[in-house]
């Protein structure tokens, strides 16, 4: 699995975690191996001019997905296809107060921020409340497994 990260947010980010929460985001989701995901860092000038531009939406935003070949989770039995799965921008100025308001570091911000991009690179959306249940439930899920296979890799 490729994923490939480039910070221009000028933001100080932990990208090897960022890339080890995609991988194990892609294995909990049974995405194929050979899937590629590029994660973007940007300032809040350049997520408010893609929010505008994609979304119609002014303001900057947190995180932004740019899906490619339309893959969606595989099964234990079969994965995904080969292919791109996308494009994920975030922010890591709005995530900075977003974490605050939350009550978590950056850091965890970031990562649930990457999570519920590659969810919706892979189809999943939350603007019912039952799709909303499902997909913040995966979101969840993958966040604490991740969570444990970290403490887990510093022991």
């Amino acid at each position: 699995m490729a994923v490939e990260i480039n910070n221009e947010s000028g933001i100080p980010v932990d990208e090897a975690s960022l890339q080890r929460l995609a991988l194990h985001a892609f294995e909990h989701l049974n995405v194929h191996r050979d899937a590629e995901l590029a994660i973007v860092l940007v300032d809040e000038a350049a997520i408010e001019q893609l929010h505008v531009q994609w979304m119609d939406e002014p303001g900057p935003t947190d995180v932004l997905s740019f899906p490619m070949d339309e893959l969606r989770p595989g099964s234990d039995d079969e994965p995904t296809p080969p292919g791109l799965l996308g494009d994920i921008v975030l922010c890591p100025q709005v995530a900075i107060q977003q974490a605050e308001a939350a009550g978590h570091s950056t850091q965890d911000e970031l990562l649930l921020l990457t999570t519920h991009g590659i969810l919706h690179l892979l189809g999943f959306d939350h603007a019912e409340p039952e799709d909303e249940k499902e997909m913040f439930g995966i979101q969840r899920d993958i966040l604490v497994s991740f969570a444990l296979d970290e403490r887990r890799r510093r022991r």
